[in-house]
């Protein structure tokens, strides 16, 4: 029999006994032992697929990693706090450097407070920088989204801010995609050139302008997500490592990162259900200005 002893070494009182006293059965405990093995078993083989899916993914959430794992023995909640405990939590970082200088011609904003129901309804596009510092250099990067799908349906890396990465994106992004009705983004010089607007007319695109930054959130937030979920992690040492980072970060991106405006669906799975299911949930959502689509979960 077991027994429990004092700091004298004196047998004090059986396990049984100890059962008995807090109200639970020998049963009762060793099928919670079993439950939680069973339990820490599990955990060990969701940790191997959390490594792997941090690996291809290193900038997803723990929040995002639930939902992409799909564990059927553990909640949400619970899981964030393993996985939070675990040492799965991210880092963030404040971006300061500015990429685009108004041009003294622009276009109005077409698209606040527009209601958008539908893919290549509205685009919109933005440069940001990346910094690689084994090279001290930085480079450009241009990405075009579909703000219904949340899908990067363009993107182009370039060693300069020449406005020719913007053409050869939007050229990417017409050649996969139905044109939108509407092109939206800020008013730096690169979206008056005269090639890109042409290459809109010529689709029969409208443009869109933004006043602010606020005013071209989706698009501002695909940037910030591009680099510190991916190439803030996988650190591209020159511009060939980057090209192919940037490539790569596009496709996982949009084909296996959940959005929570999506139903936790990648943006290509969406689109396919968008286009393919009739009996698919067919969301509705309002333009708002950044702060507004924080608080509404659109971002």
């Amino acid at each position: 029999m077991d027994w429990f002893r004092n700091n004298q070494g004196k047998i004090k009182f059986s396990l049984n006994q100890l059962y008995q006293e807090i109200g639970i059965s020998k049963q009762a405990v060793n099928q919670y032992a079993k439950r939680q093995l069973a339990f820490d078993q599990s955990i060990q083989l969701l940790l191997l697929e959390a490594e792997e899916l941090r690996r291809d993914h290193p900038g997803c959430g723990v929040e995002k990693m639930y939902h992409t794992l799909k564990p059927d023995f553990i909640g949400r909640d619970r899981f964030i706090d393993v996985f939070m405990d675990l040492g799965f939590r991210l880092k963030t970082k404040k971006n300061y450097q500015r990429t685009t200088y108004p041009a003294s011609v622009h276009y109005s904003n077409l698209i606040k407070g527009m209601e958008v129901m539908a893919p290549s309804i509205i685009w919109q596009s933005d440069i940001t920088y990346i910094y690689v510092k084994q090279e001290e250099k930085f480079y450009y990067a241009v990405f075009i989204i579909d703000v219904y799908t949340k899908k990067i349906v363009g993107h182009q890396l370039s060693n300069s801010m020449r406005a020719d990465a913007n053409v050869k994106a939007m050229e990417m992004a017409l050649k996969n995609n139905k044109a939108p009705k509407i092109h939206h983004s800020d008013r730096g010089s690169q979206y008056i050139y005269k090639p890109y607007i042409e290459l809109l007319k010529a689709n029969k695109c409208k443009i869109s302008m933004a006043i602010s930054a606020q005013d071209n959130a989706y698009a501002e937030r695909i940037n910030r997500t591009i680099k510190e979920e991916y190439l803030d992690h996988w650190k591209p040492k020159n511009y060939e490592q980057l090209k192919k980072c940037v490539d790569k970060a596009v496709y996982h991106y949009n084909n296996k990162r959940p959005h929570n405006n999506n139903g936790k669906l990648s943006p290509v799975s969406f689109e396919e259900s968008w286009n393919n299911n009739k009996f698919f949930s067919r969301p509705r959502f309002t333009i708002f200005n950044n702060e507004k689509l924080l608080e509404t979960g659109q971002l």
